[in-house]
């Protein structure tokens, strides 16, 4: 009897460590950080928004190639997402980004930057589909900048400073802000900020058309939840359509622009929500967007 009491409990024990083994391990692995979760950004979603963070504080988030990949994944995530309709990116309060890190590319050849474009990624961010806020609070200059100007429109905070400062650096842009900057205020403009390298605030900014809207400081992330919270309550395909003909209007003619806004007003046609919107106002009720 003794010895078939001391057989359980060995088995009880070996039943017991085993278990503890198993929580342990699940434990640890529910700790890991999982292999690709980002370094250089928070990301979440609120409801239909999807928010990008841009997290570098000790070089007042200076994009580099980590970050690059960083932020393009995490668009092409939120892009990919039917539950998504629109997308902020923000900084912290003292930077949105303070510019390209320099660190990364001073040493690097003509050849080198040629065979490994280090910029590249950011190219890809045009093929986003969905609308993309800036939520900009105090620098954007160099490639912060470039990054602001990458997005649909611009919600600035009344501390928020702009420029293209390359030229004092012996270089000059390379994200497109020499293309972007011009079609945002025009050649005269952009002329004086890309070849002075002068920063401009935010009430200058806006004079010149390269932002939306300024708010206080302390109100600039809900204003810019507040907006892509509206556009992602509407028809989700109209609103992408509406997002390529506007893009389509710095790519083409007038003439070719406005067969292309043609095209899409009629294939919004084919969609559920100008139903569910037209008739909605019809009947004089608030239409339920299904994003069909």
């Amino acid at each position: 009897m003794k010895t078939k009491t001391n057989t359980v409990s060995k088995e009880e024990q070996a039943d017991t460590s085993r278990e503890q083994a198993t929580a342990q391990k699940a434990s640890n692995e529910e700790a890991k950080p999982a292999a690709d979760s980002p370094e250089t950004i928070f990301v979440e979603r609120r409801d239909r928004v999807g928010i990008i963070t841009l997290h570098r504080p000790k070089s007042l988030n200076a994009l580099n190639r980590q970050l690059a990949r960083e932020v393009l994944q995490a668009l092409k995530s939120f892009d990919a997402d039917d539950n998504v309709g629109a997308i902020v990116i923000t900084g912290s309060a003292r930077a949105f980004a303070a510019g390209a890190d320099i660190e990364e590319m001073a040493n690097l050849t003509y050849a080198e930057f040629y065979c490994d474009d280090i910029f590249a990624p950011w190219d890809e961010l045009r093929s986003i589909s969905k609308p993309i806020i800036a939520a900009v609070g105090g620098y954007a200059l160099g490639g912060g900048c470039e990054l602001a100007l990458m997005c649909d429109f611009i919600i600035a905070a009344e501390d928020a400073q702009f420029g293209q400062p390359e030229i004092k650096l012996g270089i000059l842009p390379g994200i497109g802000g020499s293309q972007r900057l011009a079609n945002a205020v025009g050649k005269a403009v952009a002329m004086d900020l890309i070849l002075t390298g002068r920063t401009i605030d935010v009430h200058e900014a806006k004079a010149v058309g390269m932002v939306a809207r300024v708010v206080p400081s302390n109100e600039l992330l809900q204003t810019a939840l507040e907006a892509a919270h509206t556009i992602a309550g509407y028809n989700c395909p109209a609103v992408r359509m509406a997002k390529e003909a506007v893009n389509v209007a710095f790519e083409t003619s007038l003439t070719e622009g406005m067969r292309h806004e043609r095209r899409l007003f009629q294939a919004a046609f084919a969609t559920e929500g100008q139903k569910e919107g037209m008739h909605a106002f019809i009947a004089k009720r608030a239409p339920v967007f299904r994003h069909r």
